[in-house]
C-alpha cells in the first residue's frame, strides 16, 4: 500500500507501510452476523484506544516488534473473527450487519521524528488525529504502531462501535496480549448477539423521554456548543480518595465515580452560560451484570450492552450543595438504570423504532448543557503487555467530529498507585474551570506524570 506523510509543525509522523492481517483460521464459510438492538443504538463511529510503551533495550528492532504483533493479531482474529469482517448496509432491512468473511484488519506502521517524552500528552487534538490515528472506513478494526526516536512505541487500536463496547474491546485486547505472551487465553468470546426484543415488545414511557429516533440530517445539525477540546489529565490517588471521603460525610456509601462525578458537576456550573438554569450529567452503564441472574453469564458477550443514565440539577442546587448532596443525585440517577427491567425496556423500545437511527436526546444536544462520564476502571492498562513490557499510558479518545455533549472517561493509570488517567472532550470554559480549580484535581498530563 502507498506510503504517506503527515507533517504538523515540528512533529511529524510518516506512515511507512500498510498491511492487511487476516485470521490464522477464519470461519469455514462466510456468514452474516446480525446486529442486536443495543448494537443499533450504539451506532457506528470510531473508538480509539491508545497505548504508549517505553523503549525496551531487550527488543531487537521495530521490525521484530511489528512482525510479532502481526502474527499474534492473526491468531487473535481466529477467536474474534467478526473483527476481521466487513460492516455493510443491508439493502433489504436498511440496517448495518457484519459480514464475517475475513477481509482482515488494517495494520499501519509509522515512524515519528520526536522522542516519546516530547509528545504533547495533554493536547490530544494536536497529538492524535491525522498522526497516530487515521480512519479508513473499509476496516472495522485498524491498528497503527508508531516508533519514536527514543525507541519507544505507541499502538492505537481503532474499532467501529458496531463491533462492540468497551467490555468487548477489552476482551479482544487482553486475548491478543495473552496470545502474544504465549499464555492460555482467559476468554472464549460469545459472538451470538442474542439480545432480542420480547414478543410483543413493550416498554415504560420513560424511554420515549430519554431516547429518540433521528436522521443523518439531524445528527449533522447537532448543536455544538464549542465541544471541541480533546484533553488528557492525570488525577492523583489522594485527590480521588479525598473526593470520596467528602461525598460520604453523611454516612452514605458512594463510589469513587459518584464522588468524582459530583465534583465535576459542581465545577461545571462555572462553565455554563447564564441562559441555562439547569444542566445534566450522564453515565454510561454496562448491562452485562444486570441482564442475567448470575453476574458472569454475559462476561464474554461480544457486542454492545450499553445504556445511558442521566441526572438533572439546577445551577442553584449545584452551586449551594455540598459533594454529599450532589453525589446523592448522581447515585439516584445511576440506580434507575442498573437493573434488568431497564435494559429489557430499552431493547423493546429500539425494536419499535427500527429501522433507523436512535440516540439519547441529551447526546443529540437537545437537552441543554450536559456531560457524560464513562468509567473504564476494569479496562486493561498495565496488563496490556505484548512482549515488550507494560505501557506507560493507556487511555481512550474518539475522532468523532460532531458531539452534542461533553465526555469524560476515567481509567486507572499504568502506575498502579491508585491514580487515574482521564480523557476528556469538553468545551473551553469547562477546561479552564477544571484546570483553575483550587483543589487542582485535574492536572494536564505530562511526560513526568508518565515517568518517561
Amino acid at each position: 500500500m502507498a506510503v504517506e506523510g503527515a507533517v504538523h509543525g515540528s512533529y511529524e509522523v510518516n506512515i511507512t507501510k500498510k498491511t492487511i492481517v487476516k485470521a490464522t483460521e477464519p470461519p469455514p464459510e462466510p456468514h452474516i452476523l446480525t446486529l442486536s438492538n443495543l448494537d443499533l443504538l450504539s451506532g457506528r463511529f470510531p473508538v480509539t484506544y491508545f497505548y504508549f510503551y517505553r523503549n525496551n533495550p531487550l527488543v531487537a528492532s521495530f521490525t521484530s516488534v511489528v512482525d510479532a504483533l502481526k502474527s499474534s493479531l492473526s491468531k487473535t482474529l481466529t477467536h474474534f473473527y467478526p473483527f476481521s469482517g466487513r460492516i455493510i448496509q443491508n439493502q433489504s432491512t436498511n440496517e448495518p450487519e457484519i459480514v464475517c468473511d475475513d477481509t482482515g484488519a488494517l495494520f499501519v506502521e509509522a515512524r515519528s521524528n520526536i522522542a516519546l517524552k516530547e509528545l504533547d500528552f495533554y493536547n490530544l487534538n494536536q497529538s492524535l488525529e491525522g498522526k497516530l490515528v487515521s480512519i479508513d472506513n473499509d476496516y472495522p478494526l485498524q491498528i497503527q504502531v508508531t516508533c519514536y526516536t527514543c525507541g519507544g512505541l505507541s499502538i492505537t487500536f481503532t474499532f467501529d462501535h458496531a463491533l462492540g463496547d468497551a467490555s468487548a474491546f477489552s476482551k479482544f485486547l487482553i486475548t491478543w496480549s495473552e496470545i502474544a505472551m504465549a499464555k492460555t487465553i482467559s476468554c472464549i468470546p460469545d459472538h451470538r448477539r442474542y439480545l432480542r426484543a420480547r414478543v410483543p415488545p413493550s416498554y415504560d414511557p420513560w424511554v420515549d423521554q430519554a431516547f429518540v429516533s433521528c436522521t443523518l440530517e439531524e445528527i449533522a445539525k447537532i448543536p455544538m456548543p464549542k465541544i471541541s477540546l480533546k484533553r488528557l489529565y492525570y488525577i492523583d490517588a489522594s485527590s480521588i480518595n479525598k473526593l470520596q471521603r467528602l461525598a460520604c460525610m453523611d454516612g452514605s456509601k458512594r463510589t469513587k465515580i459518584e464522588a468524582f462525578s459530583a465534583y465535576i458537576w459542581k465545577v461545571m456550573v462555572r462553565a455554563i452560560d447564564e441562559s441555562h438554569p439547569k444542566c445534566k450529567m450522564g453515565w454510561l452503564v454496562d448491562g452485562r451484570t444486570r441482564m442475567c441472574k448470575y453476574p458472569d453469564t454475559m462476561s464474554n458477550y461480544i457486542g454492545n450492552v450499553l445504556s445511558l443514565a442521566f441526572g438533572e440539577a439546577s445551577k442553584a442546587e449545584l452551586e449551594t450543595g455540598g459533594l454529599t448532596d450532589i453525589a446523592k443525585i448522581c447515585h439516584d440517577a445511576i440506580s434507575k438504570v442498573t437493573n434488568r427491567a431497564h435494559f429489557l425496556d430499552l431493547i423493546d423500545w429500539i425494536e419499535c423504532q427500527r429501522p433507523g437511527l436512535m440516540l439519547s436526546r441529551v447526546v443529540l444536544g437537545r437537552a441543554g448543557p450536559a456531560l457524560v462520564v464513562s468509567s473504564g476502571r476494569r479496562f486493561p492498562v498495565a496488563e496490556l503487555d505484548f512482549g515488550f513490557g507494560s505501557p506507560a499510558l493507556g487511555t481512550v479518545c474518539s475522532t468523532i467530529q460532531r458531539i452534542g455533549v461533553g465526555y469524560v472517561n476515567q481509567r486507572p493509570s499504568a502506575r498502579g498507585d491508585g491514580s487515574w488517567t482521564v480523557s476528556a472532550i469538553i468545551w473551553p470554559e469547562l477546561a479552564a474551570a477544571l484546570e483553575s480549580d483550587s483543589d487542582r484535581v485535574f492536572q494536564p498530563m505530562t511526560a513526568d506524570h508518565l515517568q518517561l
